[in-house]
């Protein structure tokens, strides 16, 4: 890559060498501010908007500041230099922007870490997570609600004291949750059975628990309405009870009435080991899990069903490997989107995304990951949430980082020991438009989930060990 033009800033009487790599925006000039700051100085075009892009080694670009222009030349104060930093590249781009942070809020349980699985955009205009707090299998229901801004609305935590007993009870686990008029609704399990929780919008308190046994260590991963009926999928029979991911069970459907009272239920029979989503489209559903495959790997599993939960189809993804599916959405056309992570023909874990037609056929895949440009063989990239945008693409969220104690590599100032929150946008043909990684120094984040905001923004659910909420800007 050359450089147009490099700089050498004096600041507190240290060398700042400064690269400018003109893209959209020709760089004219730096010049040092107080305060041991600088600022840059590029030609631009009044009303559109540009993103400064910084890095320290010229591998890897991260989003820096944003800024809309309201000449022919835009000043940007770049801010201050880290202490020890000896040099910083920069340029300004127009295509392809990431989002920028626009606020991040973290809410704890009452144990020591706390886990999100599920986001939602609430009608009111706020977000809901759910998952547990504390660590199987003394765990317990955590559901955080907070406003638009992020601030606090409530914070409950369920256990098996809400179905009358005295005891908080084992392997009480949040999956995932609806809004209904009547509430939120919660599918999970307490104290190892399969759960659907109603909780009041405006306090979190409980308007009713059910539980179902459906078989074995059981729980419910996720639920749709169908009319005066609750479908909601999971697993019944897991042989690993100490995994919140992937249970090693059999996929499950049960259909309740509103009031949360079984009905009836069946398993979906052949190789699939849990269903993990499912979808309304029309008067059929679509459920998305994982399948074991004839070499006793797991592939994605997808099935269309009617209402009574009879197949209508039945299609299974992924190569000789390992490949995990977690995340689905439906597009506006009835395009079936998925999401999760893949060790067929990957260094590692890489995230794995697809868009498939409502009758099953693959339009497009694509594997990514490892974007801060470490040793690939090392790097964990693994996709848990999707949403269908808009304009036919879908974003999805990850978390990229190592879980090796024989490696460690720094690249700049990005270390592969600490865990990113990492989001990639696809477009319809599943081009990827841009990616990006969230952290915070000093700490791991990894994205679990995504809900898409009313100002066309995307509000990410982070683990950072307890329920981080990360707002990102319009994409």
């Amino acid at each position: 890559m050359r450089l147009e033009r490099f700089y050498l800033v004096v600041l507190s009487g240290c060398f700042f060498a400064v690269g400018l790599i003109p893209v959209d925006g020709e760089i004219i000039d730096t010049r040092v501010l107080p305060n041991n700051e600088f600022e840059i100085i590029f030609s631009s075009k009044n009303g559109l908007t540009y993103e400064i892009l910084r890095s320290d080694d010229l591998k890897k670009f991260s989003a820096h500041k944003r800024i809309l222009a309201k000449g022919d030349l835009t000043k940007v104060n770049i801010g201050s230099v880290p202490v020890g930093q000896k040099e910083g590249f920069f340029k300004v781009s127009t295509k392809n922007l990431p989002p920028l942070t626009e606020w991040k809020k973290s809410y704890s349980g009452s144990y020591e870490e706390s886990h999100g699985h599920y986001i939602i955009a609430c009608s009111d205009g706020g977000f809901l997570q759910v998952g547990e707090t504390g660590f199987l299998p003394s765990t317990r229901i955590l559901a955080v609600k907070v406003n638009g801004s992020g601030k606090l609305e409530w914070k409950k935590e369920y256990s098996n004291k809400d179905t009358g007993s005295s005891q908080h009870g084992r392997y009480n686990l949040g999956n995932s949750v609806i809004e209904t008029d009547a509430g939120y609704l919660l599918a999970g399990s307490i104290n190892r059975n399969s759960a659907l929780l109603m909780l009041n919008k405006k306090t979190g308190d409980v308007v009713y628990v059910k539980t179902h046994n459906n078989g074995g260590y059981d729980s419910y991963e996720h639920l749709a309405i169908n009319g005066d009926k609750i479908i909601a999928v999971g697993y019944t029979n897991s042989e690993d009870i100490n995994n919140t991911f992937f249970a090693e069970g059999k996929g499950y459907v049960s259909f309740a009435d509103l009031e949360g009272d079984k009905m009836n239920g069946k398993s979906f029979g052949g190789d699939l080991a849990q269903a993990y989503r499912i979808a309304r489209v029309g008067e059929e559903f679509i459920v998305s899990g994982l399948s074991w495959s004839e070499n006793d790997d797991l592939d994605y599993a997808v099935l269309r069903i009617d209402g009574s939960g009879k197949e209508v189809w039945r299609k299974t993804f992924g190569g000789s490997g390992e490949d995990h599916c977690f995340g689905m959405d439906l597009g506006k056309d009835g395009s079936i989107f998925l999401t999760g992570h893949t060790l067929s023909g990957t260094k590692n874990w890489q995230t794995y995304t697809m868009k498939i037609s409502s009758a099953g056929i693959v339009d497009w895949e694509n594997k990514i990951g490892n974007p801060r440009g470490f040793n690939p063989r090392y790097i964990h990239d693994e996709a848990w949430g999707i949403r269908a945008t808009p304009d036919g693409g879908c974003i999805i969220t990850a978390g990229t980082g190592d879980e090796y104690s024989s490696y460690s590599e720094r690249i700049g100032s990005e270390s592969s020991d600490r865990w990113k929150a990492y989001v990639i946008k696809f477009d319809r043909l599943g081009k990827v438009e841009w990616q990006d990684t969230y952290g915070q120094l000093g700490s791991d984040w990894a994205g679990e989930d995504l809900a898409l905001t009313k100002d066309g923004g995307v509000v990410i659910a982070v683990d950072d060990g307890g329920f981080g909420f990360l707002k990102l800007s319009e994409y």
